[in-house]
């Protein structure tokens, strides 16, 4: 997609670079924080590759524009940490429940968390000893637009109602709302089945980067790049109540570049 939608940008282009990249997601607002909380999933396993395009624009001997494009996404399955499933039949109804994992469990309530970030950049590039160096060092910095999705789809134990508690009586083994017994009863909660999603958000953000491009043959140079992303993302529909969600993070990235 971005091949088709920078086609154009070829044949204007000074530079054109293709990078490999590896993202580390900041994740630091609270939805972050209760998956990490509640779930197995950790914060590394949410780092990873990715894959970028860059086209870049000579202004003056030592000042360049830069429009590029990134791609992130990661989805993982985690499980809830200390409950375990089990289906019953209660109030006319069959339903899920997530019982203290003292207990053996049906099954394991689960689910996966989905995070995909594509920003669309655009960048000032210094290059201050200039482009004809042995080592060409450069800084920069912009703004970019980033599309992004976050999703959550499986199980979800609703630890939300503190009214309407749902208790599992050991000795009648029967589970029962509210008229707790606290020599009988054990505190579980319902499991919903879930498909909450944000998708197709654009939402403004900055970043940083610095580098060096290293000449290897006449017209090709390689690159090392350490770029920093600030965004946080308003969450409107599946997770109102949460603050913004934080989409930034750091990149480093090895680049190919092509000089026209």
């Amino acid at each position: 997609m971005a091949l088709v939608l920078f086609a154009p940008t070829f044949a204007f282009s000074n530079i054109v670079t293709f990078k490999l990249g590896y993202f580390v997601p900041r994740a630091q607002s609270d939805l972050w924080k209760t998956e990490f909380d509640q779930m197995d999933l950790k914060k590394s396993e949410y780092s990873g590759s990715n894959f970028g395009l860059a086209f870049e624009y000579f202004v003056t001997r030592r000042l360049s524009l830069v429009l590029s494009i990134d791609a992130y996404s990661k989805n993982k399955l985690g499980t809830y940490k200390g409950y375990v499933g089990y289906t019953a039949d209660t109030l006319g109804m069959t339903a899920d429940f997530a019982f203290p994992d003292v207990y053996e469990g049906e099954f394991p309530p689960a689910h996966t968390f989905n995070v995909s970030i594509t920003p669309l950049q655009l960048s000032l590039k210094l290059t201050p000893l200039g482009r004809k160096q042995k080592l060409i060092p450069y800084i920069g910095g912009g703004i970019g637009a980033y599309l992004w999705n976050v999703r959550l789809q499986g199980d979800m134990i609703d630890f939300s109602d503190d009214i309407n508690q749902w208790y599992y009586n050991e000795v009648t083994q029967e589970i029962h709302q509210n008229n707790y017994n606290p020599n009988e009863d054990i505190l579980i909660y319902p499991i919903w089945l879930t498909d909450a999603r944000e998708e197709n958000k654009v939402t403004i953000g900055y970043h940083a980067f610095a580098g060096f491009m290293i000449p290897i043959a006449n017209r090709t140079t390689l690159e090392l790049e350490f770029k920093y992303n600030s965004i946080k993302g308003k969450l409107e529909e599946a997770f109102q109540g949460f603050e913004p969600f934080d989409l930034g993070g750091y990149q480093v990235s090895l680049g190919i570049n092509y000089w026209f």
